[in-house]
């Protein structure tokens, strides 16, 4: 190998082990290796930030948009209302559900697509008194094979669409995606909806499950001049039985008391550390007459007499709240809201709520002004669980923001107009329709995902170009080297599949790729079957819940562990390999 090559293999081992890690968010990994490399001579200080403006970059942020204003239209939440019931059956309410997050997955970006149904799925659950940990998983399942079937439906196939574009002269085009993939999620999905939600374990217990969305780990204070001031805590667990209410510990001066503490002798200012649904957190509260943790904060959010609400939501990857803690973030005096509890599953909550560090998949209990809710859950970047509706909709929007899109990708698949430029069209479209107000155009963009991709382009660029990819190919060509060209094709699809059920699957696909086209002319092939393995591989993330976004989402409502994905993901992976194999040799022949 060269020093090049070493330097740049260096680097990118340094990523996929900081990606594992997780102590750091992607994107500032990303970013800092980008840079490592440009002061190493790695990549031309010219060329640095070429990948911001790559069109795979571009069209993954204006998908972004253009899916938050088919969901603020209007337009996906009336079909989505009217083709889901909570009078099916688990498999015709996956197939149901499932088969509206894959179409919908296939056009809009799949996170958006999940953020829309999830709410849906866990409501209807609740409506048939089964917990959501039955259908999450097939739910995310299906939203990420059915991004496989478009050119916009998954980063990794608008980045291997940009790859193709640069070393063979021409881009896939919309539907080029669609034989394979669409074959591909038909059958997964019939396998998720008839057999693969059996696979995963029924969590029933209180920790799990339904449960796991209901419960809280909340505080509750022993106010001024209550009349358990100088009683023992155990005289409190009759009453917290009633409201069942689980009394976890104590909290005094700031610190947490080692175990129940059931014989301490309460304090005025003392928290109650509880376990609790938000009802019977409100009803032990008020039989106790004790006060919410925050009271001046209390105080704060109803003082302008406007109503308070409460608001179970789910953190996303991409909410201002990661890594921070409530206190830290201002919540209570930026927008009037108090974390009232916090659900993490298989977590024990040590420290305080408003000094606890926030993480995605977490679920959250809001004290909120009624009239702020909305705002809230947007500022924080937060999914709002319970099924309180699109917000801020405008259902007379829906025809035009549909029409605009439509258009859009029809002229994009005939060739008439460039991708980013019809989806560019479509956001100025909705500016000026009134779909998304010009305000909000830049907070649907995920930053992180787009500092992620313009990093990580220039980086695989020069692997590329420094012969790594080649060097990756021959090593998997040589495992394969008497066999037929198919086998080199399936070791590729299994190295990648890998490879995105721990790594950012667009990072994947940004180094499998180029190992594909390798391949490909080592072995005399055509490349095309070896970008689309790559691509359905990228994307068939189903063993842990860190290989998708999807699936760390609905970690939290589900009740999941993290030994829970592989259980379904398994077999559904090999399903997707089986299948996938035979379609590509039939739709791209090598």
């Amino acid at each position: 190998m060269t020093t090049d090559q070493i330097l740049l293999f260096a680097i990118f081992g340094g990523v996929f082990a900081l990606f594992l890690w997780g102590r750091f968010r992607y994107d500032l990994v990303a970013f800092s290796a980008l840079l490592v490399a440009v002061l190493a001579g790695l990549i031309p200080a010219s060329e640095a930030f070429l990948g911001f403006g790559n069109p795979a970059t571009v069209i993954v942020a204006l998908v972004l948009i253009v899916s938050a204003g088919l969901v603020r239209s209007g337009a996906v939440g009336l079909i989505t209302r009217q083709l889901i019931s909570s009078e099916r059956g688990i498999p015709a309410h996956i197939a149901s559900i499932g088969g509206v997050g894959g179409v919908l997955s296939a056009f809009m970006n799949n996170v958006a697509a999940l953020a829309l149904l999830m709410p849906v799925d866990v409501q209807t659950a609740r409506k048939a008194g089964r917990p959501p940990s039955r259908t999450l998983m097939a739910l995310s399942f299906a939203t990420i094979l059915g991004g496989m079937i478009t050119l916009i439906g998954t980063p990794p196939n608008i980045l291997i669409a940009s790859i193709r574009a640069d070393r063979l002269g021409e881009s896939f085009a919309m539907f080029d995606f669609a034989p394979v993939g669409g074959i591909t999620a038909i059958v997964g999905l019939a396998f998720i909806a008839l057999v693969g939600w059996r696979l995963v374990p029924q969590r029933e217990d209180p920790a799990a499950g339904h449960a796991a969305v209901d419960a809280y780990v909340a505080e509750l204070t022993v106010p001024e001049g209550s009349k358990h001031v100088g009683e023992r805590l155990a005289s409190l667990v009759a009453t917290a039985d009633d409201a069942d209410v689980a009394i976890l510990g104590l909290i005094r001066d700031g610190e947490r008391r080692y175990g129940t503490q059931r014989n301490a002798i309460l304090q005025a200012g003392d928290a109650l550390v509880l376990e609790a649904t938000p009802e019977a957190l409100d009803e032990f509260r008020t039989a106790a007459r004790l006060d919410y943790a925050e009271k001046e904060r209390e105080e704060r959010v109803t003082a302008e007499g406007a109503g308070t609400t409460l608001i179970e939501a789910v953190v996303t990857d991409r909410s201002r709240l990661i890594g921070k803690t409530a206190q830290s973030v201002g919540l209570a005096w930026r927008q009037r809201t108090i974390l009232m509890g916090l659900s993490r599953h298989g977590k024990t909550i040590r420290k305080r709520l408003r000094h606890t560090p926030i993480r995605s998949g977490d679920i959250l209990l809001l004290l909120t002004p009624s009239d702020r809710a909305e705002d809230v859950t947007a500022w924080l970047g937060v999914l709002p669980i319970a099924d309180r509706g699109v917000p801020n909709t405008d259902a007379s929007k829906a025809g035009i923001a549909i029409a605009l899109f439509a258009g859009a990708v029809a002229l994009a698949a005939l060739g008439l107009v460039d991708l980013p430029i019809a989806l560019g069209a479509v956001v100025v479209g909705y500016v000026l329709a009134g779909v998304l107000p010009i305000s909000d155009i830049y907070d649907h963009v995920q930053w992180p995902v787009v500092v992620l991709l313009g990093s990580m382009i220039p980086l695989g660029a020069a692997l590329d170009s420094a012969g790594g990819t080649v060097l990756i190919a021959d090593v998997l060509l040589s495992a394969t080297q008497t066999a037929p060209a198919w086998v080199a094709l399936l070791l590729l699809m299994i190295v990648t599949m890998t490879l995105s059920d721990v790594l950012n699957n667009a990072a994947t696909a940004i180094v499998a790729a180029p190992v594909g086209i390798s391949m490909a002319e080592r072995l005399g092939v055509s490349p095309d079957p070896f970008l689309m393995a790559v691509a359905v591989a990228a994307s068939c993330a189903f063993l842990t819940p860190i290989g998708h976004q999807n699936n760390t989402l609905v970690m939290g409502p589900g009740g999941y562990r993290f030994s829970d994905y592989w259980r379904m993901g398994l077999p559904l992976e090999a399903l997707v390999v089986g299948v996938s194999i035979p379609a590509i040799l039939v739709f791209w022949p090598l």
